[in-house]
């Protein structure tokens, strides 16, 4: 078993557990009580969780919105929950952010923990504390940072886990790669084939690498002022991606990162031989590398991110493989580079 621990200036303290068994997620309460916003689907793949209080989700990003929130608060109130209550997050990144999010606003906070049963939960989702719900479609609009008690990280139930859930997943773990370590980036370019039958030692190194890379961000920068905001590489395209279609979260990072790539080389920050890379190894681990939606219409839907400020948008770049950087770019010169990109 690894653990990893998060403690950030606020005082917060979180611990990532990896190498362990699900049910020890028991061990980590000490709260007089304990109720679970669980995935449906999980519910029904482990019995395990029917002796508990569960309050049932359809986990999809259609139902992440404040309505979800609000038949889950009727639902605490309903089995009498207090602030004395341990709320415990089963399932998926949408899972673990709605949970998440309801902890936090209930009763004006209770304590909260996660059992993250996907790939991109285990290795980005669940861990850092950002917890949150879409609003009119618009990804993550309303949120949180708070901290999760503990975030388990079982990667048994990953076998269950439907393919294209897992190599969405893969998006993530390459993001890393792409931001913070390059050696992880040949590792994944090394071992894809292995990857895709899921080689559980080899995925455990890869998800052990990911949390820590991810959990030494948090820990400097709890609230996205700063370093933090490398995490969102490849993420400004791939939420205006989501937004106009039904294409899931991780293979639209995919084509977030196959884009934001080229923004680099556009601006002559990484080499014509390391987008080839990039681009071999998305296209080997099954992610897309282009979208058919109209580039007007992610053009205007990017200016409508949360990361736009006046009149230019904020690019999280990458310098060489496995160094990024921020990069301001005008509205208009990226109205260009969208309309360019196929």
């Amino acid at each position: 078993m690894q653990t990893t621990e998060i403690k950030t200036a606020t005082g917060k303290h979180s611990k990532i557990f990896t190498g362990v068994d699900f049910t020890r997620f028991q061990n980590c309460l000490s709260a007089h009580r304990v109720v679970i916003i669980i995935d449906e689907n999980v519910y029904k793949l482990y019995p395990f969780f029917k002796n508990f209080d569960c309050i049932k989700i359809r986990a999809n990003e259609k139902n992440k919105t404040l309505e979800t929130v609000k038949n889950i608060i009727s639902q605490l109130i309903e089995l009498q929950a207090d602030r004395t209550t341990f709320i415990a997050g089963i399932g998926g990144g949408i899972t673990c952010d709605i949970a998440g999010f309801s902890a936090s606003v209930y009763m004006r906070g209770l304590r909260f923990g996660f059992v993250a049963t996907s790939l991109l939960s285990q290795v980005d989702a669940s861990i850092g504390g950002k917890n949150g719900v879409n609003f009119d479609g618009f990804k993550n609009m309303i949120g949180t940072f708070n901290q999760p008690e503990f975030v388990i990280c079982d990667t048994n139930m990953l076998a269950t886990l439907p393919q294209n859930e897992f190599i969405g997943g893969m998006s993530e773990i390459v993001k890393i790669a792409l931001i913070k370590d390059s050696e992880m980036f040949d590792s994944i370019e090394y071992n894809t084939d292995a990857i895709l039958k899921r080689d559980k030692k080899i995925l455990q190194e890869l998800i052990e690498k990911s949390i820590r890379h991810k959990a030494d961000i948090v820990r400097n920068d709890e609230f996205e002022k700063g370093e933090r905001r490398s995490l969102n590489f490849g993420h400004t395209l791939a939420h205006a991606i989501e937004r106009n279609s039904d294409i899931s979260h991780g293979f639209a990072v995919g084509t977030g990162i196959m884009f934001a790539a080229k923004i680099s080389k556009h601006f002559d920050l990484i080499s014509t031989g390391n987008v080839v890379r990039i681009k071999n190894l998305l296209s080997n681990l099954g992610l897309p590398l282009h979208t058919d939606i109209d580039g007007e219409i992610l053009f205007k839907t990017i200016i409508a991110d949360k990361k736009k400020n006046d009149d230019e948008i904020n690019f999280v770049l990458i310098r060489e493989i496995g160094k990024s950087l921020e990069k301001n770019i005008k509205i208009n010169d990226l109205k260009s580079l969208i309309a360019s990109f196929k």
